[in-house]
Formats: structure tokens, sequence, C-alpha cells
């Protein structure tokens, strides 16, 4: 019999329906029902991609007995972290205080008031590896509660403080031998010298197994390279994309990549593709393309958005957040590849080549089946075969589309299809900086019907909505829900020069400040901030940033950049962009005491801060603004635009307007421009311009000389 989750839209809420368990989803009634039993609560956070949260649901949530254990004890809750980053930030916090370590499933024991006093990650149903078993977890915490109640109180309220003193430390950096706290252009050197010092000159990325690409840290690492030309900036980032992109990691039939590697040489996945990757690393290797001209980077990253267009876009415009590691029960069975299968498929010959170059065997590399890399030079291949390298690379193109399709006939894992406003908002700003520079319109027309849905279908009034699935947008969006969103529009203006999205960015991020901003603090929170009822109804907004539960045990604030930026980096970008395009110095000014608060955390744990990183360089590096002036609809118009978007220049601003039209906002870098009879360019440093030009030629050159 379905429990209380058969109610719920999010696709991981909804694998946990049938369990015997009875789960509450997170709100106001759980925590009523465990103040009225006495009992403590038990949270599971997770989602639906995620591996081992299958694992666990499989063995313990799905087992009667242990099931029967957790209803006697506890309350149970289980959350979508991906709908809820908020309460997974706080928690997870509070159980890498407690335990060292982090990672989904997350499970946490919290008092009725939503006090963490114990927790882990997963639990296994017996004891292994020196772990006790998940019943053994229960009943000890179930012992600890009943008889020993005061400690536990004791244990939550400390945990509590340390939670709090956390969400609004702030911390002193490495400091020069003179005294001086390192800030401004000496943090960037330093934090760019320690990622250095973690770079795998053997195999690209940073650190050993299990490997994450770092997207953000790699656009930092580009951006030092074009501040200051230094090479190494540069070979870090196109040996780690070369290194990736022929490695298991890369899906080589479909395009895109899966979440990590578990080995340092990118070779084994851990199967999982998230949108928030695909939208991050195709953009990186768009941009290394526009430096290298490197048509390797140009291929994958046109794939990668082919994928995302192919497999994870709604019919609506929006994007799904996710495709699961795992189908018919096994993880990565969808995509990898025994000897019989490929020789059943493909000719003969053909097979035989495609095997040696992508490294498929008897044996196999991955649980006696094979998954697809290039470990061979394609060249060398090549030359041994007697074949030109470009009648490889077709033949090699040709065999992986009769294998995509005869996949595409196998059971596809789980497609999460939530779509959520944070992950849609990275993919439509790559998409659309895609588009611009490599002259692709599919892709500007993809990004513009997924930005007009966001704004569409899940902003209600003045209120963005963090999620939506089967018409309904639910939860209020996040911090980094409204900076990602400004930032995608801001882009998407450079690349169509529409005034529309000028109205349109100045309300993102005239919401990011009203709803987010500390100005007591110099910070930004991660949710909004908790009225009373006398407030709520004076403000007129809702007063809960948790908008469907219980206000958290402290206001989220999550500082580091993971997987995705963080809202504080999104935002302080989105500032700084937003204050040059709007001339807004009060913008400025925000970003700059953000920059200065976090300075400290950036010199020390400079891998954890690639985004806000690349959000200071952006603060000291030299601006480029771009005025085109000229009908939108104008090929001349359109030649000049297409040439500002070519190279790549992270500094860049970009404004258009027609002869005679109004904007909607006044704009420094269109403030007197001269509207003559054919269409014209300005290219400008801090508003201070060069001579106008209608060439386009005239532009390049203006652009590649700085």
């Amino acid at each position: 019999m379905p429990n209380r989750l058969a109610e719920e839209s999010s696709p991981y809420l909804l694998q946990h329906a049938e369990n015997p368990v009875d789960w509450y989803p997170w709100g106001a009634e759980a925590f009523d029902e465990a103040r009225r039993r006495d009992v403590p609560v038990l949270l599971s956070i997770g989602y639906s991609a995620c591996h081992w949260c299958h694992v666990m649901e499989r063995e313990s949530f799905e087992d009667d007995s242990t099931a029967e254990l957790m209803n006697q004890a506890f309350v149970n809750i289980t959350v979508d972290r991906e709908e809820r980053p908020d309460i997974d930030s706080v928690y997870m916090k509070a159980v890498q205080a407690l335990t060292g370590q982090g990672g989904w499933p997350l499970t946490a024991f919290l008092t009725p008031d939503g006090e963490p006093f114990y927790g882990g990650t997963y639990f296994p149903p017996e004891p292994r590896h020196n772990m006790p078993s998940f019943r053994q977890i229960l009943r000890s915490i179930q012992d600890a509660y009943d008889q020993r109640r005061e400690e536990v109180l004791e244990n939550a309220a400390e945990m509590k403080g340390l939670l709090e003193r956390s969400a609004s430390e702030r911390t002193e950096g490495p400091v020069t031998d003179d005294g001086e706290t390192i800030v401004g252009l000496k943090l960037l050197e330093h934090s760019f010298r320690f990622l250095a010092s973690r770079f795998d000159p053997k195999h690209g990325g940073f650190g050993a197994a299990p490997k994450f690409p770092q997207p953000v840290t790699l656009d930092f690492a580009l951006r030092v390279h074009v501040r200051t030309g230094n090479t190494q900036a540069l070979e870090m980032v196109t040996q780690t994309l070369s290194a990736m992109a022929r490695g298991g990691i890369h899906d080589h039939l479909a395009g895109g990549f899966h979440r990590y590697s578990v080995d340092a040489r990118w070779r084994v996945p851990h199967f999982e593709k998230m949108l928030y990757d695909n939208a991050l690393l195709g953009r990186l290797y768009v941009n290394a393309y526009q430096l290298t001209e490197n048509p390797e980077f140009r291929r994958i990253a046109e794939s990668t958005f082919d994928h995302l267009l192919a497999d994870m876009r709604a019919p609506e415009g929006g994007f799904y957040s996710a495709l699961d590691a795992d189908s018919e029960g096994e993880e990565g069975t969808f995509y990898v590849w025994t000897p019989a299968q490929i020789k059943e498929l493909l000719d003969e010959d053909v097979a035989a080549i495609f095997m040696r170059c992508y490294d498929i065997g008897e044996g196999g590399n991955f649980e006696k089946s094979n998954i697809l890399h290039l470990p061979h030079d394609l060249g060398a291949v090549a030359k041994r075969e007697q074949m030109h390298l470009e009648q490889l690379r077709e033949m090699l193109q040709n065999a992986k589309r009769v294998l995509l399709e005869a996949r595409q006939r196998r059971e596809a894992p789980f497609r999460d299809e939530k779509i959520l406003a944070g992950w849609n908002a990275l993919a439509i700003r790559a998409l659309a900086e895609a588009a611009g520079a490599l002259d692709q319109p599919r892709f500007l027309e993809a990004a513009v019907l997924s930005l007009d849905f966001l704004l569409l279908k899940m902003r209600d009034g003045d209120r963005l909505r963090r999620s939506y699935k089967d018409g309904s947008a639910r939860i209020d969006a996040f911090l980094e829900d409204y900076a990602a969103l400004g930032n995608a529009i801001l882009t998407v203006y450079e690349v169509t020069l529409e005034p529309r999205w000028l109205d349109e960015a100045a309300w993102a991020t005239s919401r990011v400040i009203d709803l987010f901003w500390d100005d007591s603090e110099s910070v930004f929170h991660d949710a909004e901030g908790i009225l009373d009822d006398a407030e709520s109804h004076a403000e007129g907004v809702l007063p809960d940033p948790s908008s469907n539960g219980e206000p958290l045990v402290i206001r989220a604030r999550d500082l580091m950049d993971n997987a995705t930026p963080s809202g504080n980096s999104l935002a302080v970008e989105l500032l700084i962009r937003s204050a040059h395009l709007f001339g807004d110095e009060r913008l400025r000014d925000i970003a700059h005491r953000v920059l200065d608060r976090e300075a400290g955390f950036m010199a020390r744990y400079p891998s954890a801060f690639g985004h806000l990183l690349g959000a200071l360089d952006r603060s000291v590096a030299d601006p480029i603004e771009i005025a085109i002036v000229g009908e939108r609809d104008d090929p001349r118009t359109i030649e000049l635009l297409h040439v500002a978007l070519g190279p790549y220049l992270p500094n860049r601003t970009i404004a258009g307007m027609a002869p005679g039209e109004d904007i909607p906002h006044e704009l420094p870098v269109l403030e007197r421009r001269e509207r003559g009879a054919e269409p014209v360019a300005y290219v400008c440093e801090r508003y201070a311009c060069k001579a106008p030009v209608s060439d386009p030629l005239a532009l390049a050159e203006q652009l590649s000389t700085g």
C-alpha cells in the first residue's frame, strides 16, 4: 500500500512511495508528530540518480523488519536534495562535523525541533567493513533517546551552536612575509599556484581517484591564462579536456559526460548523467575551442549540447535533471559492450578496428564488459591500418551510429523528469554562449525556449519556483536559482540584443538583493529569511524559505563551489555583470564586500572556490565593452555581433540598439553612440572607446589587439 509520498511530485520521493516505511515529506506535520509521540526524527536525504541511495532503499527501506523498527522508534522523513538544497546543506554540514565525511544517502537523526545529534551516510543491512548495520544504528539511537535523553539534547544543542557559528564565521587567509593579508591579484596568484600543485600532469584533472571534472576550477584557470598569458594554466585545461574526451567518463555514442570517474585515468565512470555537469562542461569546451581552435573541443561541445537536446529536453522547453546510473538493476548496463555484441552489429573488418580503437577485449575493463574509451592515438591507428585519418574517423563515426541505434533498444536508465530552475539556467547560459561562439542557431533557439519556459511556467508574480513537474511549479527558489537565472538572461541578451531581456535581468538582480542579501553581515544567504506573521502580512511575501515545511534549524548558507557554483559566487558574478551593464555602483559595492569578506576562505581553500575566484578575476581584470548600433535583422549588424561573440573574452559586456530605439534602461555602454546609415560597432575599455567600425574584419582586429 502506498505511503504518504505517493502524493509528492519528486521522482526521488515517488521511488519510496511503495516502501513499508511510514515516510513523511519534509514539513510541519512530521515534526508535530515527533513531538506528539516523543520520538526522534530519522531524516534520509538522496536523489534519484544516486546509486547508493538505491542500494540502501533495496536493502533496508524495502525490508519489512527494518521498516517496522523505523516506524516504531522514529518519525521518518525523506528529502530530495535536488529540490531542497537548503535542507541538504544544513544537515550535510552536521553529519560532516559528526563523522568527518559526507555523501548520499545522507542519514541524520534529529530532535523533534529539527536539531541534529547523530548521523552518517550509507549503512549496510548487516555489519561489514567495521561498519555497524543499519538496524544496530536504529536500536542504539532509540536506546540513547529513551535512556540518555539529557545527553542527546546537550549534543543537539552543541551541534546547533556549531552550525550557527559556521554560518556566520569568516576566516583570515594566509599572509605575506610582511604580514599583509592576501587579497586581489595576490590572492588570484596564490590560488592558482595552489591549484597547479594539485594538478595531475599525467592524466589531467586534480588529485587522485575518484576524479571529478571540476569545470568551475578549470574555468578559473582559463581566466588566469587570458589575464596573464600563463601557458601552464591553458595546458592544465586542454590536457584535462582532451583526457576526458578520450576517457570512459565521456559517452562516445550519444555525447555528454557521466558524473565522475572512479579511477584517475577517466576510464571507469560513475554512470549517472547530470544536467549541470553537461551544461558546465559543454560551456568549458566551447571556451577552450575559442582559445585554441582545436576542432575536437568544438565537436565535443556540440555533441554534449545535442545530447541535452535529444535526451534531456522536456516538450515544454525545459531540461530534465538527470539520467540514472542503473538499468536492469545494475550500474552501467546500458552503456557497456562485449566483443560479441560489437561483432554482431558491425562488419568483421570494421568491428576489429573499432574494438582496437576503443579498447574492447574479451576480458573487459568493467565487470567483464567494456566501457568505450580511446587510449590510442587515432593517427597511429590509421597509419597501422594504412588508412587516411579522416577515413578512419568516418568509419568510427558510422560504427558509433550503428551502436547507438542498438543501444537505444536496451532498457534505458531512469530519467528524473523534474525541471530545476538553477540547473536549467546553467544550461540556458551554456547553450546561448555556444550559439554565439559556434554560430549554431539551434542552440540559441533551445536556450530562448527554455528561458521563456522558466519565466512563464516557473515564475508566479514576483516569485521564482525551484522545481517543476507535471504542470506544477513548487518550492520557493533559492539564491542559486535567481542568480543563475540572472546570469543566463544576461548572456541571452548579449547573443540576441533584444531589449526585452534587460527588464528580466534587472528583475533577477533585484530579487537576489531583496530576498537574500544581509547588509548588516555583508553576506548572501541561500534561502529567504523567515518573517513572523505580522512582517509577512506587511511585506506581502511568503514567510518561510522552506515554503512547505518547518523553518530550518539555521538559515542555510553554503559558500563553496562544488559540483555546481554556489549561490554566493553566482550572485557575486551577476552583480558585477549587472553593475557594468547598468552602471549601478551599489551592485558593484555589494559584490566587492562579499569578495573582501570571503578572501580568507578563498586563500585557504582555493579548490572549493573556483567560481568565486573567477568572479574575483572579473572584478580586477580589464573589462571590454562592445556597443553595436544597427537594425537587429540587418545582415551587417548580425555579422558584427557574430564577430563580437566569436573570441573568448571572459570580461566582455555587449549591448546594442537599433537607430532611434528607446532602450528600457540607461546603459553606459550605449551612451552617446552615433547612429549612422550603416551598422557600427564600438570597442571600449571602462567606457573609453576606440574609433567606431562597420567592417567585421576591423572589429575582429580591434578585439584581437585588446
